[in-house]
């Protein structure tokens, strides 16, 4: 999970509530970005055409410029081609319930694989414990006691286990304390594998700040298991508006809330002395600084942004840029004083492999974006 040690972030407003189910435009963000997008619907494929951009094809589908859905469904073409999306790509554009077309149906994949795995299944007289995850409360839709599996996260853990050949049970507990998760559970054995955090890109770790050092030195962890979007803020008439490269911000003002880590900053560039960090309480107080002219730029993760913003009553009045976008992405992580922690890792790593080939990953996430926003009509 993407806190700072001994800080607990106040999840409620890091929600990643999909596109699937609000219809709340940035629509400013049109005064940034080409307009080359067509009309399209939800429920087909779209070809890319020049001067596109997600957020643009998400607003001419889904009336919103968050596209996390549409990464989600196009995930591996799109990994490498973010900021620059190929001419003559073909995207999938999921039905807004989360379906990948129209005459698919949710949880297909999920009761397929179930059954598959019920038929393949072995018997062993060798006795392996159950691994221990830990994770916390209040990171809906993706961990909670009060949801289905425990959220997301938790049953893509779960399900890890019992795909790619492991067929290996599992016991999940809760501690909300997150920070006590790396700096305890983990390296005393306590727990195995927490879910699940944020973790920086650690070839680049002379650019990165103590958090972000200690998670690289301290801990594995698997394979990215979700991603979303970071992104930059400001408002429209902002000299930042147009920039199209990181050091083009150079000089800025770029606040983030103080629980949040910095390290997505690190790591592309955006250290003191060539910007100034800005840390407030919640996300909240930086838009409000943004609207206030106190600080340039806001950076957090897509959707905390459009909700932060739409709240405010202020989404026509700022941008996110269409140019400066990259992902943070969440993992399931072991403390590197488990003896064992790497052998877990490979197992949920195989699982996690399986999972997006036969398309489940998918499905439970769907499922599980579904699920909650029914909870919360």
């Amino acid at each position: 999970m993407d806190t700072t040690p001994k800080k607990q972030k106040d999840t409620n407003n890091m929600k990643l509530k999909s596109a699937t189910f609000r219809l709340l435009a940035l629509s400013a963000f049109a005064i940034a970005a080409p307009l080359a997008v067509s009309a399209q619907e939800a429920c087909t494929t779209y070809v890319v055409k020049e001067g596109d951009t997600l957020g643009n094809i998400s607003q001419a589908a889904y009336g919103t410029y968050d596209f996390q859905m549409i990464f989600n469904a196009n995930r591996d073409q799109l990994a490498s081609n973010i900021n620059d999306l190929p001419v003559g790509m073909e995207l999938i554009l999921p039905c807004e319930d989360g379906r990948l077309t129209a005459d698919s149906e949710l949880s297909g994949v999920i009761a397929a694989e179930e059954e598959k795995q019920e038929t393949t299944r072995s018997t062993s007289n060798i006795y392996e414990p159950p691994l221990k995850f830990v994770t916390g409360n209040g990171w809906k839709p993706f961990t909670d006691e009060s949801l289905a599996g425990g959220g997301i996260l938790v049953r893509l853990a779960t399900t890890a286990l019992q795909r790619g050949g492991n067929d290996r049970e599992g016991s999940v507990s809760w501690v909300n304390d997150w920070g006590s998760h790396t700096e305890v559970l983990l390296p005393t054995g306590a727990f195995d594998i927490s879910i699940a955090w944020g973790m920086p890109d650690c070839t680049k770790i002379d650019l990165l700040g103590e958090d972000g050092v200690k998670r690289c030195t301290d801990l594995d962890a698997t394979l990215p298991v979700y991603e979303v979007a970071e992104t930059f803020t400001t408002l429209l008439d902002s000299k930042y508006v147009n920039v199209t490269k990181f050091e083009d911000l150079a000089g800025a003002k770029i606040c983030k809330p103080a629980d949040w880590s910095s390290f997505p900053l690190e790591e592309v560039g955006l250290v003191e002395p060539l910007v100034t960090h800005v840390r407030l309480a919640t996300p909240k107080d930086c838009a409000e600084a943004v609207l206030n002219g106190e600080v340039d730029v806001m950076a957090i993760e897509l959707e905390t942004a459009t909700d932060v913003f739409a709240e405010l009553g202020a989404a026509d009045k700022v941008v996110t840029n269409p140019s400066l976008i990259h992902f943070l992405t969440y993992h399931f992580i072991a403390s590197k004083k488990n003896p064992r922690g790497r052998i877990y890792i490979a197992m949920l790593n195989k699982g996690l492999i399986e999972m997006r080939e036969s398309g489940e990953w998918y499905d439970v996430v769907a499922t599980g974006l579904a699920e909650y926003n029914n909870m919360t009509q």
